[in-house]
C-alpha cells in the first residue's frame, strides 16, 4: 500500500483507528509488536517509541534495556479479524539504540542493508514464499492437541479435506491486508496445508511471511483449530518446509548461474539460520526435504531446483529451510550467498538429474551433504569466514552459542 507518515496519520484519523500495533520480530523471527494509542503516533515517527528490550529474546540484557522502535508507514494494514468500529492497524518497525544507531538485532535493518548493496550492485531480489502448516484439534479446555484436523492427502479435496474452508478464510484476509496469495492445497500430511505467494520485493516478502504466520495463526484458533509451524510436528509424518524461490534482475542467464552456484557453496554455513533448532535436523534428509547439495531442473528431490516456467516467473527454489528461520536473515543470507556467486564467477556445477530420495550410496557417494544435527550446522557457521561478514557478531552468536 505504501502509505507515507502523511497519509497514515490522515487515515488512522478518518477510519476510526484506536490503537496501532508497532511490529518487530525478535532475532529468531518471533514477531512482537507494542500497541499505542493514535494521539503517540506523531511522536513514534519523530523520535520512536521505547520499550524494555531485556525480556525478548537475543535483544540484551536488563543493564542496557532501552530500545526506540521506528514506524515503517509503507507497512500500514489494518487486522481484519479486530473490530471495524475502532480499528486496529499494524505497522513494522525498525529499532535503534537511544542515540539513533540502528540496533545490530534489528533482522529487517539486516535486510534492507542486503537489499540496498545489491541494488549498488545492479541487482533487485524477488522472493516468493511457500509455507507448510499443520492444522490441529483443541481439547476440551482449548489447549492444543497432536490430533490432526483431517486424514487427507496431497491435493486431497472436501470432505477428507476439512482444512478447505480454513485456508479459504486465511487468503481472503491475507486479500483484506494487501498480500496476494497465489495458490493453495492441502499437503501430504494428515492435517498439513501450503499457502503459497506471489514474488514481490525482498522486504515485502519476508514481511508477507511474517503477516501469513500471525493470520494463520488467528484464524486457526477462530474456527476452534491450533496451526503449527514448527519443522517436524508428527514423528512419522512429513515435516514442514519454507521453500523459498528467488530471482533477480537483471535476468542474466550466466550470472542467474553464479547466484545459484553461490548459494550452494554457503549453504552448509547458512543451514543454522535457516535450520535453526533441533527438530529442524529431523526434517532434513527424510520424506523429500533435502540431504544433499544439489541442484537440477524440475527435480524435487534437490537442494535447489529451476522450476518450469517461463519470463518473469522463472526463478530457482531452494528446498532446505523451514517456517522455524528468521525470513529477514534467510532472505539476507540468501542475496549475500548471490552475490558472493557473482563477485566470485563461481561457476554453477553439473546438475544431479537423479531422484535423490531412490538412489543408492554410490551415486551419492560425491556430493556433499547437508548438516545433520544443530551442532554441526553452529560448527560450520562459526568455521566459515563468510558468515561473520554477512551478519553481526551479536546474531552469530546467539545462533551458534553452545
Amino acid at each position: 500500500m505504501n502509505y507515507s507518515k502523511d497519509e497514515v496519520l490522515q487515515y488512522v484519523a478518518e477510519e476510526d483507528v484506536k490503537f496501532i500495533r508497532l511490529a518487530f520480530s525478535d532475532v529468531f523471527g518471533k514477531q512482537k509488536n507494542i500497541s499505542i494509542m493514535p494521539e503517540e503516533l506523531p511522536r513514534a515517527f519523530e523520535w520512536g517509541i521505547a520499550f524494555d528490550a531485556s525480556a525478548v529474546a537475543g535483544f540484551g540484557d536488563e543493564s542496557h534495556s532501552d530500545l526506540f522502535l521506528h514506524p515503517d508507514p509503507s507497512t500500514l494494514t489494518w487486522l481484519p479479524w479486530r473490530p471495524e468500529h475502532g480499528k486496529v492497524v499494524r505497522m513494522f518497525c525498525s529499532i535503534s539504540y537511544p542515540d539513533g544507531t540502528p540496533f545490530a538485532c534489528d533482522t529487517r535493518t539486516l535486510l534492507k542493508k542486503a537489499v540496498e548493496d545489491a541494488k549498488a550492485a545492479g541487482y533487485t531480489f524477488y522472493f516468493g514464499a511457500e509455507q507448510e502448516f499443520y492444522l490441529f484439534e483443541l481439547d476440551e479446555k482449548n489447549e492444543p492437541t497432536k490430533i490432526p484436523y483431517d486424514r487427507a492427502g496431497y491435493m486431497d479435496i472436501a470432505p477428507d479435506d476439512k482444512g478447505e474452508n480454513v485456508r479459504r478464510e486465511i487468503c481472503l484476509t491475507l486479500e483484506q491486508m494487501g498480500i496476494r496469495p497465489e495458490s493453495s492445497h492441502h499437503e501430504e500430511g494428515p492435517g498439513q496445508n501450503e499457502i503459497d505467494f506471489r514474488y514481490t520485493d525482498a522486504l515485502s516478502a519476508a514481511d508477507n511471511v511474517m503477516t501469513f504466520q500471525t493470520v494463520v495463526r488467528t484464524v486457526a484458533r477462530r474456527n476452534g483449530l491450533h496451526a503449527v509451524f514448527s519443522p517436524k510436528p508428527l514423528d512419522s509424518e512429513p515435516g514442514n518446509g519454507f521453500h523459498i524461490n528467488w530471482s533477480a534482475k537483471p535476468d542474466d542467464e550466466k550470472k542467474q548461474g553464479n547466484m545459484i552456484a553461490g548459494v550452494l557453496d554457503k549453504i552448509v554455513p547458512m543451514t543454522v539460520f535457516l535450520n535453526p533448532n533441533e527438530e529442524s535436523y529431523k526434517r532434513l534428509g527424510q520424506m523429500k526435504a533435502p540431504r544433499f547439495v544439489s541442484w537440477s531442473r524440475e527435480n524435487r528431490s534437490q537442494l535447489v531446483r529451476i522450476p518450469a516456467a517461463e519470463k518473469e516467473y522463472r526463478r530457482a527454489e531452494l528446498r532446505s529451510p523451514d517456517p522455524a528461520a528468521n525470513p529477514y536473515i534467510a532472505f539476507t543470507l540468501l542475496i549475500r550467498a548471490a552475490l558472493y556467486g557473482i563477485k566470485n564467477g563461481l561457476p554453477l556445477p553439473a546438475p544431479v538429474d537423479l531422484n535423490l530420495y531412490q538412489a543408492d550410496e554410490a551415486s551419492t557417494v560425491d556430493l556433499k551433504k547437508l548438516p545433520d544435527t544443530l551442532a554441526k550446522a553452529k560448527a560450520a557457521a562459526k568455521a566459515d569466514g563468510w558468515i561473520g561478514e554477512c551478519l553481526p557478531a551479536e546474531i552469530l552468536n546467539i545462533y551458534c552459542k553452545e
